[in-house]
């Protein structure tokens, strides 16, 4: 163009909408690949979440509800942890039940740290923990006067009535298993021997099976066994899992006054290495044993395996790496409540299979 000829007037309006225009569309397409990548990413996280949302690893812990009720068999008020499966408000169905019973100085918490909430959500089956504290699940032979310690009664009569009254559960020895850690591996597997019409699986962790034998050799010698461990009787503390009982609540408190046996017979009477030859083959309940292989208490449990296979008793037994703590415990109860589950659905199925005889005519 001559520098000499007019310039045209600009219209600047025509630019700033072309301006506009051009920001809308570079707005539009920013925005459809930021939703592309939101999707990608958000498509990428969905599938590794999947990728690790099988069994209870993709589910939230089932709700833990903490229920007092009053102890005929104590003469007060005491308290369990109920877990319900994930269907059962919708279900009706009748459901059945494993019993869980913690170990010396721990409480009815114990196996809320141990997996058993987040286990369930692969199990149809209603969990109770029960509380007994020191007391090693028996039916003590001398209380201290203002104590009622029958503690076996107390799990056997009114934890499993509670339960059964309250609970849609399968109300019948094969809708029931009991197992436990450590002295609550003592006590799940000297109550399920004891009363074989109650459970049709009885288990143990780490159990210190051995504790009623080896209590009735010391009394037969002269000696008196009782306490485990003196400190506990005047700990003004809980050792284990904070809890919040009146009167319930420290060493001290939770401690039994009095004597567990006061002569050999007691302890023969709940003692897993007698009880369990005493009892017709079939009316004996399923038995499942683990225990750590550095686990202090692992010598128990061998001997009482040794006992079973000396008489050929079925039992199931497991030992893997592991000491007397919960890492070990809590990789080793799902295995647990794998089996007991489904011993308990065999049963309540009843279903036998026909041999198949390949050479028959």
């Amino acid at each position: 163009m001559s520098p000499d000829m007019p310039k045209k007037p600009v219209d600047r309006r025509n630019h700033f909408k072309a301006g506009i225009l051009s920001l809308r569309h570079a707005a539009g397409t920013f925005s459809v690949l930021l939703l592309s990548s939101v999707i990608g990413c958000s498509f990428l996280g969905r599938y590794q979440e999947r990728q690790y949302s099988v069994g209870h690893i993709g589910f939230k812990p089932l709700p833990v509800t903490d229920v007092r009720f009053y102890s005929k068999s104590l003469q007060r008020d005491m308290h369990i942890n109920v877990i319900l499966p994930r269907r059962y408000e919708k279900s009706g169905a009748r459901y059945p039940v494993l019993y869980l019973c913690h170990g010396f100085t721990s409480n009815y918490h114990e196996f809320e740290y141990v997996g058993v909430p987040q286990y369930l959500n692969m199990f149809d089956m209603i969990t109770v923990m029960v509380d007994v504290g020191n007391s090693f699940y028996v039916n003590w032979a001398l209380s201290e006067p203002g104590q009622s310690n029958h503690f076996a009664d107390h799990v056997c009569q009114d934890v499993i009535g509670y339960v059964d009254a309250h609970y849609r559960t399968i109300a019948d020895r094969k809708g029931r298993a009991i197992n436990g850690i450590s002295m609550g591996g003592f006590g799940a597997i000297s109550l399920g021997l004891a009363h074989p019409e109650l459970f049709c699986s009885i288990g143990s962790h780490s159990g210190a099976l051995k504790w009623a034998a080896n209590y009735g050799d010391s009394l037969a010698q002269g000696k008196q066994s009782w306490p485990f461990w003196p400190r506990v009787l005047e700990d003004t503390l809980m050792r284990y899992r904070n809890i919040d009982i009146k009167g319930y609540s420290t060493m001290k408190e939770r401690t039994p006054k009095g004597l567990p046996f006061v002569k050999p017979e007691d302890a023969d009477r709940v003692d897993p290495f007698k009880l369990v030859l005493q009892i017709p083959r079939e009316r004996l309940p399923h038995i499942y044993l683990d225990c750590g292989d550095k686990d202090f208490l692992i010598s128990d449990t061998q001997a009482f395996m040794r006992l079973l296979m000396a008489n050929d008793i079925p039992f199931v037994y497991g030992r893997s790496g592991g000491v007397h703590e919960e890492d070990y415990w809590g990789r080793e109860i799902s295995v647990s409540m794998a089996v007991q589950y489904a011993v308990m659905l065999r049963n309540i199925w009843a279903r036998t299979f026909e041999v198949y005889d390949a050479w028959r005519k």
